[in-house]
């Protein structure tokens, strides 16, 4: 089974057209639901019906998983047994029944802009870290690029006398997206660092490299936001996506246009960008429930 799951995996990329991490949450999905079969005693896979399929899905709702989760994991299982069908692995394909659980699309988690302000102000720029770190932050916040995308920006991709970067998606599809003054001052500062710092380390073509000149990994990131948040005093939950959906949250806040937003953040579908308007209009329905005398 351990091969077949290679072969799904390099499915998921080149048939796909997934991204790795997309591959590699899939592919971490039917590893569970194979270890469930196991200990049914199910070995091969021409023997799992559509009741072994479901009682796993009765399973993970015990379980208390989250609707978000079962849902993505019973994707991950028809997308397998769909390609186990299609290599001829399997003659019938038993996932086909299943529907995944309805649920309401949770509203982003994204901070108030005082609290960007301290989170970005915490680097401490007369090093070279730090100015690498503040160049970081005024991206994610300036772009709403994701962090995957951040980590694999190139020297090339920066434009600062045009203001603005070429950010390449994992599906190969490239947006420009406009730089604020701030982010380009940090850029700036960073990059009259760079090479000082780098030289001895043989380094390539990418941005933003860590203190060895080794490629920037999404956990390292993860880290260095995660200590700038606590140094700022920042109480709420801060992810590496939370600056994105800061920046499509304040954007909307201040009157841009769904139809933009989109094209910044590179959502394929708009009901994804929806989602932070519909986060707005709660917010405002909210202010004028508490606070108008006739609400």
């Amino acid at each position: 089974m351990v091969r077949l799951l290679d072969d799904f995996s390099n499915f998921l990329i080149s048939d796909r057209d997934l991204s790795e991490n997309t591959a590699i949450s899939y592919r971490r999905d039917v590893k569970q639901l194979i270890r469930f079969l196991q200990n049914k005693e199910i070995n091969q896979l021409n023997d799992v019906s559509q009741t072994t399929l479901l009682s796993y899905c009765v399973l993970m709702e015990k379980e208390g998983r989250a609707p978000s989760t079962i849902a993505r994991s019973i994707a991950s299982i028809r997308c397998f047994f769909h390609f186990l069908t299609k290599e001829k692995h399997i003659e019938d394909n038993p996932a086909s029944i299943l529907e995944a659980p309805k649920s309401e699309k949770k509203a982003p988690e994204s901070l108030k802009t005082q609290e960007i302000e301290r989170l970005i102000g915490q680097p401490d720029t007369s090093t070279f870290k730090g100015a690498r770190d503040r160049a970081m932050l005024e991206i994610l916040y300036a772009t709403g690029i994701r962090v995957t995308e951040l980590i694999n920006l190139k020297l090339e991709d920066v434009n600062l006398a045009m203001g603005f970067i070429n950010c390449k998606g994992s599906r190969g599809k490239s947006r420009i997206i406009p730089l604020g003054s701030q982010a380009i001052n940090a850029l700036n500062g960073y990059l009259e660092l760079y090479w000082n710092h780098y030289s001895d380390f043989g380094v390539g073509d990418k941005l933003f490299l860590n203190m060895q000149g080794k490629p920037m990994s999404r956990q390292g990131f993860w880290k260095i936001i995660k200590a700038y948040a606590a140094s700022a005093g920042i109480d709420a939950e801060i992810t590496p996506h939370t600056l994105r959906h800061s920046f499509a949250t304040h954007l909307i806040e201040n009157g841009a246009d769904l139809k933009s937003v989109q094209e910044m953040m590179g959502h394929s579908d708009i009901s994804t960008t929806q989602v932070y308007a519909q986060m707005i209009k709660s917010k405002l329905r909210d202010v004028y429930s508490k606070t108008h005398p006739r609400a």
